[in-house]
């Protein structure tokens, strides 16, 4: 959570100063160079840093910044695999469908789920990672949870307005509480007023960097909650119709689950500490 807190602060002077993305991305289209778009505030996915370390790239319409993170080290091998520049672009969230329906931007790289709205809108490559809901605990305090029917009678949490919380109500007689955010679970989690929370296994790997929480590893529709695979897996996102789908999807095929698993354990890692 260290890591989740000291990303959220980087983020606010991000997006301080890029804006919807619009301040330095308005030059002619240039083919040799690949734009991707992305948040550069969304740990372990990406996040935003002061220098070059570790494969850090510059942030492009950002003075003096840089990105890291899963999605930059995608990013990476595609461009690098098509033989392109990459420049990556910090966009608001909601900005960054419009920037690829326009042309501003070649692709997404941001974390994003290929659901079903957001494929009505623009194209999704293959996924380039799948991850499991687990259950984010203090260290060993729910050694005895196997599967979620073990859930029963505990006081788990979900972030409101999530489908981890739909999946939490409807699949599992927890002793529900319903909560607005990640850091809201985490301190409530601390206090002892739940026993643990819904997260992705990423979020939940960057928290348990810090030895006194661990996380039960639920398997999805297995020993876990079912799910649809659109919701617990990301993808790129391109233009309608671009040609640009199938040359990612070419990379992503030499890019397999133990590889995926690697590199995010590696920018879990990587990711900013708060006293950093």
């Amino acid at each position: 959570m260290k890591k989740i807190i000291s990303v959220l602060m980087a983020a606010a002077v991000v997006l301080g100063l890029a804006g919807c993305g619009a301040t330095k991305d308005d030059t002619a289209k240039d083919d040799s160079v690949l734009r991707v778009g992305m948040e550069c505030n969304y740990a372990p996915y990406n996040w935003s840093q002061a220098d070059d370390s570790n494969g850090a790239v510059a942030i492009a319409n950002v003075d003096n910044m840089y990105t890291n993170g899963y999605d930059v080290q995608v990013a990476q091998k595609i461009a690098d695999t098509m033989g392109k520049k990459l420049e990556i672009y910090s966009y608001e969230w909601d900005s960054l469908i419009p920037g690829v329906q326009s042309g501003n931007l070649d692709m997404i790289i941001a974390g994003m789920s290929p659901t079903a709205e957001r494929r009505e809108k623009i194209d999704f490559s293959d996924n380039y990672y799948t991850s499991n809901l687990v259950i984010v605990t203090k260290k060993d305090a729910l050694a005895d949870v196997k599967t979620i029917a073990d859930l029963k009678d505990r006081k788990i949490a979900a972030q409101s307005g999530t489908f981890h919380l739909d999946a939490l109500t409807s699949q599992t007689e927890a002793q529900i509480s319903e909560l607005a955010d990640f850091s809201t679970m985490f301190m409530a989690l601390g206090a002892g007023t739940i026993d643990g929370y819904v997260a992705e296994e990423p979020t939940a790997m960057a928290v348990c960097e810090d030895p006194d929480y661990g996380y039960v590893a639920l398997e999805n529709n297995s020993t876990g909650f079912k799910v649809n695979d659109d919701d617990v897996s990301i993808a790129v996102g391109v233009k309608k119709d671009s040609e640009l789908k199938d040359k990612i999807n070419a990379v992503l095929e030499g890019f397999d689950s133990d590889a995926q698993r690697e590199l995010m354990s590696k920018m879990v890692k990587l990711a900013p500490s708060e006293e950093e």
